[in-house]
């Protein structure tokens, strides 16, 4: 389960927002794949190590999706390198990955690195209007992202992300029709099993993250839809 191709479900937590650690134990506990670490804002080097050092009590892979540089600790099993392509601000698509390899290029294993290719879809969300996202796509936006994705960049991850509400089946399966080895990742208001369940029929992975914070039980339901697809 350390490869992001043998995962269905992952949890997505947030270092800037409080989790107790019951609510941690029955989260890392509930059968997801993986744990991944990240968050739009007031993420820290502080907040991430403790994060981390709690998740790391459980046997199950711990990923650190990169916010900022100043962020990036050692530890993780996994790095995810977000490129958001559907912005016109190169800080957002290369940027931040360029100054990681300034500062870390020289310690770096890259076999432990796994860019993403990230498509903001909702307009609302704090990620859209911090990375100045054009979410007014059309289906053949999406196809076309997804050929770019794989065959030109070469990225095992496409990241269709809806951030705050439930997204458009219709745009998944147009990236999907394109994919054949780059694997499908959709976020952004799965808040029960039946979401969850819709979601996983078109896409490879699903993140589940804010509902963590409102309705443990209602996330903890989702990771049955690894099993009911």
């Amino acid at each position: 389960m350390y490869n992001v191709q043998d995962w269905q479900h992952v949890f997505k937590l947030d270092p800037a927002k409080v989790i107790s650690d019951e609510a941690l134990e029955q989260i890392c506990e509930s059968g997801t794949d993986a744990i991944i670490v990240g968050g739009t804002d007031n993420v820290t080097m502080e907040n991430v190590l403790d994060l981390m050092s709690r998740v790391r009590r459980y046997p199950l892979p711990c990923v650190l999706e990169i916010s900022n540089v100043e962020s990036v600790i050692p530890g993780f099993d996994r790095y995810l390198v977000p490129s958001v392509l559907n912005t016109a601000h190169s800080k957002f698509q290369t940027g931040q990955l360029q100054e990681a390899l300034k500062a870390f290029g020289h310690m770096i294993q890259f076999s432990e690195l796994s860019m993403e290719g990230y498509v903001i879809l909702n307009p609302e969300s704090k990620v859209a209007q911090y990375t100045e996202a054009n979410t007014q796509l059309s289906s053949d936006d999406i196809s076309a992202y997804a050929m770019m994705i794989e065959q030109l960049l070469n990225f095992p991850v496409m990241y269709i992300e809806y951030s705050g509400t439930f997204g458009d089946v219709e745009m998944l399966k147009s990236a999907k029709s394109q994919l054949q080895n780059t694997r499908l990742f959709y976020g952004g208001g799965i808040d029960d099993l039946q979401k969850a369940k819709t979601m996983l029929s078109v896409a490879d992975t699903i993140v589940v993250g804010n509902i963590i914070y409102t309705d443990l039980k209602s996330a903890l339901s989702t990771v049955k839809a690894k099993k009911e697809v």
